[in-house]
């Protein structure tokens, strides 16, 4: 078969799962996606056991099952064995696919992994706004019941399902969290959700914020306005905060947009490596790599102020900034255009192609690697922040290990470099206090529920920096503060 592209690579949190996406159609031939003669070696013996299993499960089960349930069965069994982001994608998860890029989407607004072991399903990250956020879901979480169902052995994307539906029903999610004696069930009433990505403000006097929520058609085009709107308000701004804690991620476009907001044109922003010669690609600042609509529309960056290609930056970041966002802060990272702060970061490093089988149905397989503009692989490691900021909430100690490492088949590092946790020069800033108790969590975060008003302008950002330790933290190093000097383990003769 010859495999044709018709879209650019796509990553980010999609159908609540973690995924980086490409979407290829397939015409009929005798060559594969290099050109060359696909002489695939059919497993005879193999096929056959196939055939024999499915007869008896189909004849012998003991309820009478259709031949659709078996057969996708067994292909969602084939594609989850490979690594967490392979699977079939049915009429619903295909459809729910193509939702989540435009960011309007029917559900509760949570993104989702499967936990190591099957322990349950992980809360990557609720999105801001939505349903899941204001009910109180944290990262970090997991699903362990979905409207009293156990989720144990239940596939991702049949969890997803359940949570998903029609605006104005409630589900009810069962979440086991640290420090909790017992679970807690959130009664949630889905909505329709539209997902603003890009929310700003200003800090104190010349300083600007702006949170990235996730990455979609619109964030380049968010982004430009944010930026100049901040710059009229303050033509003395003296640096620039960019949030990317709990996001998720999303188009790859957008995330090379936003790069570019920050960096030269037609600097490299990330690339992908894999098996087949169409998986190695480059994405540099130019419009035909950002362009949601294939470089057709006007360059969308040429508005932006030309101060925020030099303005001072810090970069937010904790365990629930993956795949899209994490290649924002690892190319600002390698180009040394802002600091990293905050914990290590999710390590979702992998390109899932979308390989339509049908015009409501595909696979989505795992096939590429990306890597930051150095060649960093940041699958299965994470971007690691230049100063470590610890705080009640993501602690990069003791919290849950919630990160692809942890994930079920997970695909390795190929670079097999393991990220140090104590053992470096990193700088480590810790809050004058550690909350511990469930019941100081608990009146914390509902605390900070009550201060977020109830109606906002479109792209206002609300922020807490008498709670927010870290984004404290990233005022007074933007505003040129001294870091703490790093503690160094010595060694006891």
């Amino acid at each position: 078969m010859q495999v044709k592209t018709i879209s650019k690579y796509v990553i980010g949190a999609v159908c609540g799962a973690l995924v980086t996406f490409s979407i290829h159609s397939y015409a009929s031939s005798n060559s594969d996606a290099s050109g060359s003669s696909n002489n695939v070696n059919i497993p005879v013996d193999e096929i056959n056991n196939f055939a024999k299993v499915y007869a008896i499960a189909k004849n012998y089960y003991v309820e009478s099952v259709t031949n659709t349930k078996l057969m996708k069965g067994a292909i969602d069994g084939m594609l989850t064995n490979l690594d967490p982001h392979s699977n079939y994608l049915d009429q619903t998860a295909f459809k729910q696919l193509t939702e989540m890029t435009t960011g309007s989407f029917a559900g509760l607004g949570i993104e989702v992994s499967r936990e190591k072991d099957d322990a349950g399903i992980k809360v990557v990250a609720p999105i801001d706004g939505t349903p899941a956020f204001l009910a109180g879901v944290k990262s970090g979480d997991i699903i362990v019941k979905i409207d009293s169902t156990p989720v144990t052995g239940m596939a991702l994307d049949e969890a997803v399902k359940r949570m998903r539906g029609k605006p104005g029903t409630k589900v009810v999610i069962t979440i086991s969290r640290k420090n909790e004696l017992k679970p807690l069930d959130f009664k949630i009433t889905r909505a329709n959700i539209k997902i603003t990505s890009i929310k700003y403000t200003m800090l104190d006097n010349d300083y600007g914020y702006i949170r990235i929520t996730n990455f979609q058609a619109d964030t380049i085009d968010e982004l430009a306005t944010a930026l100049k709107n901040i710059y009229t308000k303050d033509a003395k701004l003296k640096g620039l905060i960019i949030d990317l804690r709990d996001d998720p991620g999303g188009l790859l476009q957008a995330a090379v947009g936003v790069v570019g907001a920050f960096v030269p044109e037609g600097s490299l922003v990330v690339s992908t490596k894999g098996r087949v010669p169409n998986s190695n690609q480059q994405f540099s600042v130019r419009p035909a790599d950002y362009a949601v609509d294939d470089g057709k529309t006007v360059d969308i960056l040429a508005k932006i102020p030309a101060i925020y290609k030099t303005i001072p930056m810090v970069v937010l970041v904790n365990q629930g900034t993956a795949s899209a966002s994490e290649i924002v802060a690892g190319a600002l990272q390698d180009y040394k255009r802002a600091k990293i702060l905050g914990t290590k970061t999710f390590g979702k490093g992998s390109v899932q192609t979308v390989i339509p089988l049908s015009q409501d149905t595909a696979v989505k397989l795992t096939t590429a690697l990306y890597y930051t503009p150095k060649d960093r692989s940041i699958q299965a490691q994470g971007i690691k922040p230049d100063i470590i900021v610890k705080n009640e909430y993501n602690d990069l100690y003791d919290s849950w290990d919630m990160s692809e490492a942890n994930l079920d088949n997970h695909i390795n590092n190929p670079k097999g470099i393991s990220v140090s946790k104590d053992k470096d020069n990193t700088p480590v800033i810790s809050p004058p206090k550690q909350i511990s108790t469930p019941a100081e969590l608990k009146a914390r975060y509902k605390a900070q529920l009550l201060n977020v008003p109830k109606v906002l302008k479109p792209g206002e950002a609300t922020v807490d920096l008498k709670n927010d330790f870290q984004l404290q933290w990233a005022l007074n190093i933007i505003q040129g503060k001294p870091i703490p000097a790093p503690t160094v383990a010595t060694k006891t003769k």
